[in-house]
């Protein structure tokens, strides 16, 4: 892993980003209650983010702040509200029309749940093939051999197959979704909480799985997940999200040894390991329960729960500022008036 100025030789920092977000927004409309008229949801509210070839980009914030609507906006299954999504240079946003095989063929996702994620009236085959056949593969011998070496990348056999998914594991299930996922070659895969519905004793083989094909194929990642512990494993930079918007990004290390967003510390004062040595400690732990994005808090959405607040906090929305300069986007940056006091001593 890397800091936050310095990341892998695989990442292109002086590349164009492959995706690139910007001001990005997706607001839904929901009735109230009892006739009350419809509100406004702010699932995501403004996000500026990037990933860079061969980057791994950890996403994380607790359910319900908005990390699986942003990767559906990306995938191109909802609609944003305001901004532009680039992928590879190509605008997906509000007013674009994208080509949707073009895009499949750059973007794909692993999805989180294994067991509601395959079709159990599809062969593996059949469930790998279909993608192929769809962007123009005819020959028989070619799909089968294809579909044959990407089981072989995830750790299945050829005769894995002829089988239906009832026939697997939780793990070689995911397995399967990997190699749905990648069998159109994509650039950028998503990954929704890829592990969080399996056994711990799998969880480890399938990050090791996805980091080992990260570096095969030079792919780029999206990482989400409200695991703290499989991001810093796989991640080059990290983003903080709390209730649609980002708090605090930067480089793994800055993050999980200097954080400077209460709720970052929070975060990471959360993580059940007693030998680690925290930046943050026991007295960062928020209080209370994540609001509603239908009734956000005023200024800083974070402030009810925020042990450092003051009244500044309740009224005035703080923006996402850098803490440390780096290349580009590769920086350190918070979104908190009191930053400069939140880094460990």
């Amino acid at each position: 892993m890397s800091s936050s100025t310095e990341l892998p030789p695989s990442v292109a920092t002086d590349a164009a980003p492959l995706l690139q977000l910007d001001d990005l927004a997706v607001h839904y409309s929901v009735a109230g209650r009892l006739g009350t008229g419809r509100r406004l949801l702010k699932a995501v509210d403004g996000i500026d983010l990037e990933v860079r070839p061969g980057e791994c980009l950890g996403l994380v914030g607790e359910s319900g702040c908005g990390k699986s609507t942003l990767a559906l906006a990306v995938m191109g299954l909802v609609a944003p509200t305001r901004g532009h999504i680039r992928i590879a240079g190509q605008d997906i946003g509000q007013d674009a029309r994208p080509d949707r095989k073009a895009m499949a063929r750059t973007v794909q996702m692993v999805f989180q749940d294994p067991y509601a994620s395959l079709n159990p009236r599809q062969t593996v085959r059949r469930t790998l093939a279909d993608p192929l056949r769809l962007h123009g593969v005819s020959d028989a011998a070619e799909i089968e051999h294809r579909v044959a070496e990407m089981l072989a990348r995830v750790g299945l056999r050829p005769e894995h197959a002829g089988r239906y998914p009832h026939e697997f594991s939780g793990g070689q299930r995911q397995r399967i979704g990997i190699a749905r996922a990648l069998i159109l070659k994509p650039r950028l895969v998503i990954c929704d909480e890829p592990v969080s519905a399996l056994d711990v004793s799998i969880r480890a083989q399938i990050i090791n799985l996805l980091l080992e094909l990260k570096d095969e194929l030079g792919l780029s990642y999206i990482m989400i997940s409200h695991d703290l512990g499989v991001v810093e494993h796989m991640s080059d930079r990290v983003a903080v999200m709390y209730l649609g918007r980002i708090v605090e990004r930067g480089g793994w290390r800055e993050i999980f040894e200097n954080p400077r967003h209460p709720y970052t510390r929070a975060l990471i004062a959360a993580i059940p390991d007693p030998f680690r040595l925290h930046a943050a400690t026991a007295r960062d732990k928020a209080k209370g329960e994540i609001a509603s994005a239908l009734n956000p808090p005023s200024g800083c959405h974070f402030h009810p729960r925020c042990p450092m607040r003051q009244d500044r906090c309740t009224v005035e929305s703080p923006r996402l500022d850098p803490v440390t300069a780096g290349h580009g986007d590769v920086g350190h940056w918070a979104a908190c008036h009191f930053a400069d006091r939140t880094g460990a001593s």
